[in-house]
């Protein structure tokens, strides 16, 4: 006799005999069901003791449907081929599922939804699921991050001649024209070590920057290298903190023609762009990173990953795709 999954009204009868103090033969004859089916389903979902007929009938759905979403990658060689090589890149299950639409715009088989590639990756049977391809999901913090308050007194010193976000130009906070970036450093193990970050707002194109040391002339040093590689109508403002290494700002200026714009303090949503990339650096350098040990061939390589990844805000098109056509 073919098996059928129990029904909500059976999972019903089940929790009202069980609270009743019935046992699992006695119910097993009243649904007309076999003691070890009885049995198997109090197991899957009976927690503490406790058996809800609700709850049960919700993680059968979705038990079930993991398991579609399973068979759907498992038969298509081609859509999983993708998929996994996707996460390897650290591209995000949303990411891939948009990205794929441009990549196959004609082909319906590759097609496969966010949901679906997040399940499976967890919920493949022991021993399939892979390590690795986990370790490349990023993790986002669970719960809010406690935010300091805007009337804290301000501590560090003024840097001289500081040219105030308020004095930029509308086009740059409006997006509409290129070759202008935010910058900051994220910092090393115990605060000795850190590493240059620089984000074009309307490519999200990124420029990592190694620095020999934090004080200002390095950084200064550092971000001019790298800077003056670009075309000149990408070389406009950078919009920066107020932290002390951009002390020397002046002289960055006239070293490379980009005028420095500063944020008011305690205001990283006047970088948003730039702190949202800091944060998605952070899978790749995680906090306690000593960067006096980290090569240049890792930095570019964590540099292409991310100039090379699909992003929602570019209509999944990377940012490298997207500097490409400007510089065309």
């Amino acid at each position: 006799m073919k098996y059928t999954s129990l029904s909500y009204q059976e999972r019903k009868a089940i929790e009202s005999k069980l609270r009743e103090g019935i046992g699992i033969r006695e119910i097993s004859r009243y649904l007309k069901r076999s003691p070890s089916s009885i049995s198997r389903e109090l197991k899957r979902y009976a927690f503490e003791g406790e058996y809800d007929a609700l709850l049960a009938e919700l993680l059968s759905i979705r038990r079930m449907g993991n398991r579609n979403c399973i068979k759907k990658l498992d038969k298509n060689n081609r859509l999983r081929k993708y998929v996994l090589s996707e996460i390897k890149h650290y591209r995000s299950p949303n990411q891939i599922a948009n990205r794929i639409i441009i990549e196959y715009p004609g082909d319906e088989d590759m097609r496969v939804s966010t949901e679906t590639i997040y399940t499976y990756l967890y919920v493949l049977p022991r021993g399939e699921l892979k390590k690795e391809l986990i370790s490349c999901l990023r993790k986002a913090h669970k719960t809010r991050r406690r935010q300091k308050s805007s009337d804290a007194k301000e501590t560090r010193g003024k840097i001289l001649d500081m040219i105030s976000i308020e004095e930029r130009p509308a086009d740059v906070a409006n997006r509409s024209v290129p070759g202008h970036w935010e910058g900051d450093i994220i910092l090393g193990k115990g605060h000795k070590s850190a590493l240059g970050t620089i984000v074009e707002r309307k490519t999200r194109s990124l420029i990592l920057v190694p620095l020999k040391g934090r004080d200002a002339a390095s950084v200064r040093k550092a971000f001019e290298r790298e800077m003056n590689f670009l075309p000149r109508k990408m070389k406009l403002s950078l919009t920066y903190d107020q932290g002390k290494e951009m002390a020397e700002h002046k002289l960055f200026t006239k070293n490379t023609k980009i005028k420095v714009y500063f944020a008011h303090p305690r205001s990283p949503w006047e970088r948003g762009t730039n702190e949202n990339t800091n944060g998605l650096l952070r899978q790749f350098f995680p906090k306690g990173t000593d960067f006096t040990k980290v090569s240049r061939k890792e930095i570019n390589k964590v540099q292409h990953l991310m100039n090379t990844r699909p992003r929602k805000v570019l209509g999944y098109y990377t940012p490298q795709e997207k500097m490409a056509e400007l510089l065309r």
